[in-house]
């Protein structure tokens, strides 16, 4: 997975920026591989993952995950989301 990210993981600043790097273009080619578009599947995951229950956690793996309305007051949803990152 890390073929992707070229030689810019060489320069993440510390082994443990690598290993975060690695998790994050993990995460991006996952959700490729899955038929999502990672920007958007980003974005709903780390909205919704603080009130996410732990035990659940499998749900927001690309291969398991839906999504959902980001604001659960009735405003935004995903898809006006989608809207708003496929306009930028």
């Amino acid at each position: 997975m890390l073929r992707s990210a070229g030689r810019t993981i060489l320069f993440a600043g510390s082994d443990a920026g690598g290993h975060r790097a690695a998790a994050i273009y993990s995460l991006i080619e996952s959700a490729k591989l899955n038929g999502l578009d990672p920007q958007f599947y980003l974005t709903d995951v780390l909205a919704r993952i603080a009130d996410h229950p732990a035990r659940q956690i499998s749900e927001l793996l690309p291969w398991h995950w839906q999504p959902a309305a980001l604001d659960r007051s009735g405003g935004d949803t995903v898809q006006g989301l989608y809207a708003r990152c496929s306009a930028q």
